[in-house]
C-alpha cells in the first residue's frame, strides 16, 4: 500500500496523513490516531525517501560504538539497546550506529553529525571532564547523554541515575548491620558513574570515621570473570571484608563464585550490595542466595532517551532537560547482620 491508497481508505488527504505520520502539532489527536491504527492494520511502511524530502528529517537517531581488538561484548549496552529500539520502533525510527576508535569518539561524532544521515545524536558512558560535551554543544543538532561528566559544567541535556545516592544508601544498611570492613567492586574509574558510586560509599563510611580500603577495592571492566579474581585476592587478604559492594550484578556473579569457593556463606560470614540493572539474563533474586541489589533498569533508561530525542526532532512534546533517576534499594537474603570479631 502506498501513501495514496492510505489516503482514499482514511478519506484524507495525502498531505494531512503524510503530517499526521510525521508528527506534525498540527493535526489533531484523533486524526493522528485514527491514522496509526489503519498504518497498523494494513502494514503500511513510508518510503523513507520521500520522508526525508518532506520533511528534511532522516528518521534517525545517531550513536557512536567504541571499538577495538581488546574490547569485549558489553551486556549492559545490549541491555539499553533493546529499550532504545522498542521506543525507536513505535514511531519507525533507525539507528545509525558508527564503530569508531576509542580514541576518536569526538571525531565520529563530528563526522556522523555531518553525514546528514541522523537528526540527533546520542552519548554514553560518560568520563570525567568528558571531551565530547564542548563538541557535542556546539553543534546545531539534539543531543543526549546518558549519564553525566563529573567536573564538566553541568549545562548540557541528560538522563541519568543518582549512583551517588544508590551506593550511599546501599552502604548506610550495611552499616546499620554493624558491618565495619568493606570491600567495593567496581566498574573502570575513569567512568562516572563509578566515580560517583564510589564517592557515595565513602561518603556513607566517614560519617562513622570509617575508610575504603584501597587494598580492597578493584575498578575493572564489569564482567564475571573480573568479579571472580577481584574477589579471590580480596579473599585472601589478613583482614578479610564483611561486607562488598559490586557495581553490577555480572560482577556478583564472580564475587559470588569465589566467596562459595572459599566455603564462606553469603548474608552470614560476608554480605553484598550489587547495583542491578535490570538484566534480562541475570536476575538478582535468582542466585542461590537472592541478592540485597540497588535497580534501575537500563531498558527504561533507553526507552526514555529514545522518547525524549524523538519528541524533540518531530518537535511533538516537551521534556525536561535534565533527569536524575534515584536507584531503589531492594533488601533480599544477601545481606545479614555482621559476623562477630
Amino acid at each position: 500500500m502506498n501513501l495514496k491508497q492510505l489516503s482514499e481508505l482514511l478519506g484524507l488527504s495525502q498531505t494531512t496523513v503524510s503530517r499526521a505520520l510525521n508528527g506534525y502539532p498540527e493535526v489533531n489527536r484523533e486524526t493522528r490516531e485514527r491514522v496509526l491504527k489503519a498504518v497498523r492494520e494494513t502494514g503500511y511502511r513510508p518510503n523513507k525517501a520521500a520522508q526525508r524530502l518532506a520533511t528534511g528529517k532522516a528518521g534517525s537517531i545517531g550513536l557512536v560504538m567504541p571499538t577495538s581488538p581488546g574490547n569485549s561484548s558489553d551486556v549492559h549496552f545490549s541491555e539499553f539497546l533493546t529499550g532504545l529500539g522498542e521506543e525507536a520502533l513505535r514511531h519507525d525510527f533507525h539507528f545509525v550506529l558508527t564503530p569508531a576508535d576509542p580514541n576518536d569518539e569526538v571525531g565520529a561524532l563530528r563526522r556522523l553529525a555531518a553525514s546528514g544521515n541522523v537528526d540527533a545524536l546520542f552519548v554514553n558512558y560518560m568520563r570525567g571532564h568528558d571531551p565530547r560535551l564542548e563538541m557535542l554543544k556546539s553543534l546545531s543538532m539534539p543531543f543526549l547523554v546518558h549519564g553525566r561528566s563529573i567536573g564538566s559544567e553541568p549545562d548540557y541535556p541528560f538522563l541519568d541515575l543518582d549512583n551517588e545516592a544508590a551506593f550511599y544508601d546501599a552502604t548506610k544498611l550495611l552499616l546499620q548491620l554493624g558491618h565495619r570492613h568493606f570491600a567495593l567492586l567496581n566498574g573502570p574509574i575513569y567512568l562516572d558513574f563509578a566515580i560517583r558510586r564510589r564517592n557515595g560509599m565513602e561518603a556513607a563510611l566517614a560519617e562513622r570515621g570509617l575508610a575504603l580500603d584501597e587494598t580492597c577495592t578493584s575498578h575493572t571492566p564489569m564482567t564475571d570473570e573480573q568479579g571472580l579474581f577481584a574477589m579471590e585476592r580480596i579473599l585472601q587478604l589478613e583482614k578479610r571484608p564483611t561486607a562488598v559492594l559490586c557495581s553490577s550484578t555480572v560482577l556478583a556473579l564472580g564475587a559470588v563464585r569465589a566467596i562459595n569457593q572459599a566455603g564462606l556463606k553469603l548474608g552470614e560470614d560476608i554480605s553484598l550490595i550489587a547495583h542491578d540493572d535490570v538484566l534480562t539474563l541475570l536476575k538478582p533474586e535468582s542466585f542461590t542466595v537472592p541478592l540485597t541489589t540497588t535497580r534501575s533498569s537500563l531498558r527504561a533508561a533507553g526507552v526514555r532517551i529514545a522518547e525524549r530525542l524523538i519528541g524533540e526532532i518531530k518537535h511533538t512534546e516537551t521534556f525536561p532537560a535534565q533527569e536524575l533517576w534515584k536507584a531503589e534499594l531492594i533488601v533480599r537474603a544477601s545481606t545479614g547482620v555482621a559476623p562477630a570479631e
